[in-house]
């Protein structure tokens, strides 16, 4: 469990600081945005303490909207997905599969795992652009910031789980 927390915190660190000094400077269009710090959220394991993935998820969320001016925004969305990852893993993973099974390709296979951090990325992409703007008079702009920003972010993780999985 020790190693596994220093893992974490590890990824923690990593993620934040891609997204600050990297992801948060590129915009694809004026309307993408790689959000890839997501992909905490997602890869948590099936037995993992749901506190403390709420938590982590929180506060990775608030340490990023300190530095993106978004307050508040990253950290109640990035608590929504960790939330809704811990029933997904459960939903999509096998009958037969381990209580510790981590949410990554090598266990739940790419399709499942494509599937599980698709709906995810795109619901975090949904509710954050969702709330950002706090009106959906222009919804064809909220579309597309959350389309696009969900499919660059999606690049992005299956990108760094195929360099994890090795």
């Amino acid at each position: 469990m020790k190693i596994e927390l220093i893992n974490r915190l590890v990824m923690f660190l990593a993620l934040f600081a891609a997204q600050v000094l990297i992801l948060n400077h590129v915009h694809l269009f004026g309307v993408g945005t790689p959000l890839l710090y997501v992909y905490y959220a997602i890869s948590f394991r099936r037995n993992f303490p749901k506190w403390l993935a709420l938590v982590s998820s929180f506060m990775l969320g608030l340490f990023i909207d300190v530095f993106s001016s978004t307050p508040g925004l990253a950290a109640s969305v990035m608590t929504l997905v960790a939330l809704v990852q811990t029933y997904l893993v459960d939903l999509i993973a096998p009958r037969d599969s381990a209580d510790d099974l981590a949410a990554s390709t090598k266990a739940l296979g790419f399709s499942r795992f494509a599937t599980m951090s698709s709906l995810l990325t795109l619901l975090y992409c949904l509710v954050f652009f969702a709330l950002e703007t706090f009106n959906l008079f222009d919804v064809l702009l909220w579309l597309a910031r959350s389309f696009v920003s969900a499919l660059l972010t999606m690049v992005l993780i299956l990108s760094v789980e195929s360099v994890r999985s090795r």
